[in-house]
């Protein structure tokens, strides 16, 4: 599971960021994460090994890419055109990353562009209703070849049947899941099914791939570690495949 960071930091701009795990970690280390800085990993796609060999081989599977930036964040804008260009490169690998600005995709999607490339898939994460309300309109209509969703942290219950009702066909995937680290808020289970019931009557792909730190069930607050939360999510048994 390769991860690509093409440049690091980021600014907050909504609720989700408030326990934001970059900031948590550059803090760690005396740093300051709201700066966006181009990292050594930068050209990571194109490397080539002694023997002239892509060091990420074609069989390397899904690149998670921008991790601990916003692909679309603006101070970026300088470098992106040369990370698309790489990714349009390395059509043999399948790119992944999240945003929490769909409205900013449309102005820096590159000439070539068209209706999306097939090795990379735009996931736009909202966190509550507010945000749901705001992103979902603007980036599913999009030329985006794929497009999914992601409730993470996720702060409510929220509720898109609106658009799953409208653009079922175009969404991969709707996923949700609880905020880590120590000052992580609450995730009821209860939003989690809302979801998951929305996503089955509109015929759309379900995960549930993590709980939390702090999950509520039946009633009764769980503090579940770090190393758990996924396999606690798992084990629920509550994915639907589509």
């Amino acid at each position: 599971m390769p991860f690509w960071n093409p440049w690091h930091g980021c600014t907050k701009c909504s609720p989700g960021c408030a326990h934001c795990y970059v900031y948590r970690r550059d803090e760690m280390y005396g740093k300051d994460a709201s700066i966006v800085t181009k990292t050594a990993a930068f050209d990571l796609p194109v490397r080539r090994d002694r023997s002239g060999h892509y060091k990420l081989k074609p069989g390397a599977g899904t690149v998670y890419t921008c991790f601990t930036s916003d692909f679309f964040h603006p101070a970026a804008d300088a470098w992106r055109a040369e990370a698309w260009a790489m990714m349009r490169a390395r059509s043999d690998l399948r790119f992944y990353f999240i945003t929490k600005r769909p409205e900013r995709i449309a102005d820096q999607l590159p000439e070539n562009w068209g209706n999306g490339w097939d090795n990379v898939y735009i996931c736009c994460t909202c966190e509550n209703q507010e945000q749901a309300d705001r992103r979902l309109p603007v980036f599913l209509v999009l030329p985006l070849r794929h497009k999914s969703i992601i409730h993470e942290p996720m702060l409510e219950a929220i509720h898109i049947e609106k658009v799953l009702a409208q653009y079922h066909d175009a969404i991969e995937s709707v996923s949700c899941g609880g905020e880590s680290g120590p000052d992580s808020r609450l995730c009821d289970y209860d939003w989690i099914l809302t979801t998951r019931d929305q996503c089955v009557h509109y015929g759309v792909p379900f995960h549930f791939h993590q709980t939390g730190r702090l999950f509520k069930k039946d009633g009764r607050i769980y503090r579940i570690k770090r190393r758990d939360q996924e396999t606690q999510a798992w084990k629920a048994g509550i994915d639907f495949e589509g």
